[in-house]
Parts: structure tokens; C-alpha cells; sequence
């Protein structure tokens, strides 16, 4: 009798010993706070620990981590496993994924964003760009096309851009450089008081960061048809990290990421489906962009920032014109 509950409580033991040999835990590093640009995150968590019966959990901090700039590098030293960055905060860390954040490509909606951003990451020079930071590209934060809101008098001619002081990151800075503004780089985290003491008079924003960073709190307008381009911003795994997990659960992450896109889809829509009752509820008056100014800061903005990055791209080695090809051609089918 008491061989046998010996016999039980070693199996129970060793039971307990391989299960928690198969457990796995990811840090996750994002910043801000819980809301519509991490909700695809949140639902890869919930879904990578379903399919493995708690077995693979997601850890999720919101800037506990790293500070928003500093994800890829986090990355690349094993700081964490996976992390949420944008390319226009370091764009000579991963140049070849700035081709997504050129203006004016003529992406109209969040599924074509989705499209066009994981064409690119399949690329091998984006992978290989990446591998510098031993991170691999898992999938994208697809943002609609960004907006301004600012503050005093609305602006809606190219004229009234000159001199104008604008958050904006990337290729969108370029763009607004290119008509005469003064773009500043600043994070989404350092946006409400760069606007609120006047070191910018407005900020270019997605809408759920207008709301989740509260430039819509000091906003007194919005363009609503300006247009002009997205930031690129892909949630990366530390390839270590990756390459080290069970079967099970590197099938339990990988089978759940069009899940997570899918849902991260549905509510977006759903806060677009807001944004103009929050409008009329703080105030702030939809500046319509006449046509003619839209087409002259294309004109200004679009081809000769596009020839000036493929030219730097292929001067670096890298297929600049390749790429902006495949998002062209992903954009056409």
C-alpha cells in the first residue's frame, strides 16, 4: 500500500515537472495603454494561452518594459519577447519597412494596410533587415490614413501649412516638410504636452490616438479628408525566443495572428463608427481640404519623396524600387 502511494505521488510529480517544463512565458513590450492600436495583442494573448490550456502565456506591459523608442533594441538583446514599435521612430534601424510610411501610396482602408504591410514583411531583404535586431516580423498594426487636429484658427490651404509645427513621424515629416511646415518627431506619449505648451500647433494622428493620447481634448479642428499617409508599426518576436518554443505553442502563436488582425479589424470599425459623435461632443469643427490643395500637396509631397527614398535605399544596397513595386502591385490586385 505504501509502494503504491509512493508510485502516485512521484508520477504526480513528475507530471507537475513536465508540465512545467512545456510552460512558457512572454514579456510583451508596449507602451500607452490598453486601447484600439493593441488590441490585436490582447487578443493574441487570450488566444495563444486558449489553445494551449494556459500553458503559453503573454505577458503584456504597457511601457514597464522599455520606453516606446527603445522595443527593437529591447528585442534584439532578449530584453523581452515580443514588442509593438514604429518604423518612423527609428528609421535607420529598419529602412526597408519605411516604404509603407512613404505618403500618399493610396492604401484606402485598414484591410488593405494589413495586405500591403505583411506583403512587405514577407519580403527576405525586410526579414533580413530585421534579423539585424534578432527580430522576427509577426504582424502589423494597421492604422487608417492620419489626420491633424489642432488648435486656433483651422488651416485648409498648403499657405496656411507654412510654418505650421506639426507632429509627424517618417514619411509623413517629409511630407509636411515638403509644403513648408515643421515637423517634429516627438512620441505618441510626448504628444498631449508638446501641444498643450505650444511646442506644436498640431498633431497628425490615426483617431485612436487622438483619443488615447488626448489631442482631441485641446483640439479645436480636424481634417477629415487630408489624407495624407499612416505610420507602419509591426508587432516583432525575438527570434531566440521564437525559434525555442514547443511545436505546439509556436503553431498555437503563428495559427493566431489572423485571428488577432481580424478582430483588431472589427474594432477599429467600431471606434470610426464613434468618432463623429465625439467630434460634435468636444467641439472641434471637421476642416474639409478643398481637392486642389490635396492634389498640390501630393504633387509636392508623393513622387519626389518616393524617387528621393528609393534612391537612398538602392545606394544602401537595398531593392527600394523592388519594394515599392510590391506595394504597388498588392495594392492593384
Amino acid at each position: 500500500m505504501l509502494r503504491s502511494l509512493k508510485t502516485v505521488v512521484l508520477a504526480a510529480a513528475a507530471l507537475g515537472l513536465v508540465s512545467e517544463a512545456f510552460a512558457t512565458q512572454w514579456n510583451v513590450s508596449l507602451w500607452g495603454k490598453r486601447r484600439a492600436f493593441t488590441e490585436h495583442v490582447e487578443k493574441l494573448a487570450e488566444l495563444v494561452s486558449a489553445k494551449t490550456n494556459g500553458e503559453f502565456t503573454l505577458n503584456i506591459s504597457y511601457g514597464g518594459l522599455s520606453k516606446n523608442r527603445e522595443n527593437l533594441d529591447g528585442i534584439s538583446v532578449g530584453a523581452f519577447e515580443m514588442a509593438q514599435f514604429c518604423a518612423g521612430y527609428h528609421r535607420d534601424k529598419n529602412p526597408t519597412i519605411t516604404v509603407l510610411e512613404l505618403p500618399f501610396l493610396g492604401v484606402s482602408n485598414l484591410e488593405e494596410e494589413v495586405a500591403v504591410s505583411h506583403a512587405v514583411y514577407a519580403h527576405p531583404a525586410v526579414q533580413k533587415d530585421l534579423a539585424r535586431w534578432n527580430a522576427k516580423l509577426l504582424m502589423t498594426s494597421p492604422m487608417p490614413q492620419y489626420n491633424i487636429v489642432g488648435t486656433g484658427d483651422p488651416r485648409d490651404s498648403l499657405d496656411e501649412f507654412k510654418g505650421m509645427r506639426v507632429r509627424a513621424t517618417g514619411g509623413l515629416g517629409k511630407a509636411f516638410e515638403a509644403v513648408g511646415a515643421v515637423p517634429t518627431s516627438v512620441t505618441a506619449t510626448e504628444a498631449y504636452n508638446a501641444m498643450e505648451s505650444g511646442v506644436v500647433d498640431t498633431v497628425a494622428f490615426a483617431q485612436h490616438a487622438h483619443f488615447s493620447f488626448r489631442t482631441i481634448d485641446l483640439a479645436t479642428w480636424w481634417t477629415e479628408n487630408l489624407n495624407p499617409g499612416t505610420v507602419n508599426c509591426p508587432v516583432v518576436v525575438n527570434q531566440d525566443a521564437y525559434e525555442a518554443l514547443p511545436a505546439a505553442h509556436k503553431e498555437a502563436l503563428d495559427s493566431s495572428v489572423e485571428e488577432a488582425i481580424a478582430h483588431y479589424l472589427a474594432n477599429y470599425g467600431e471606434l470610426l463608427e464613434r468618432w463623429d459623435s465625439v467630434l460634435t461632443e468636444k467641439g472641434v469643427t471637421k476642416v474639409t481640404i478643398p481637392q486642389e490643395q490635396i492634389d498640390a500637396f501630393r504633387a509636392a509631397a508623393a513622387d519626389p519623396i518616393r524617387e528621393a527614398w528609393i534612391k537612398d535605399m538602392e545606394e544602401q544596397g537595398l531593392p527600394g524600387q523592388e519594394l515599392y513595386d510590391l506595394v504597388r502591385k498588392t495594392l492593384d490586385q
